[in-house]
């Protein structure tokens, strides 16, 4: 159970990669905007550079959701996992899932 936990964990944290390289190819392009207003003669040179580090952001963002996919085929259905917890008995949900049910319990 706690391999599909972290799994589940891991696929979610790809999501701030994606996250991350939208922030940076943002920065990217506006330092090569501002670069170019500095020095217009310089304009094809940096823009060069600007499109050759938007091409290395962008394929980390492929590889990310590739990674993510593959994760998200490793993870077991949704319908199996609340069929599991609807047979399981109630004390061995409440100790698999630990402190955060306990609360729930005198309910």
């Amino acid at each position: 159970m706690i391999y599909f936990g972290l799994l589940a964990l891991a696929v979610s944290i790809l999501a701030f990669a994606a996250l991350g390289c939208g922030i940076g190819q943002g920065r990217v392009a506006g330092g090569a905007v501002e670069a170019m207003a500095r020095q217009p003669a310089m304009a094809g040179k940096i823009q060069l550079a600007m499109l050759i580090g938007l091409a290395f952001i962008e394929s980390l963002t492929i590889y990310s959701l590739m990674i993510s996919f593959i994760l998200m085929s490793k993870l077991p259905l949704t319908k199996d996992v609340l069929e599991l917890f609807k047979h399981a008995p109630k004390q061995e949900i409440i100790s698999s899932v630990g402190e955060v049910v306990r609360p729930l319990e005198k309910n």
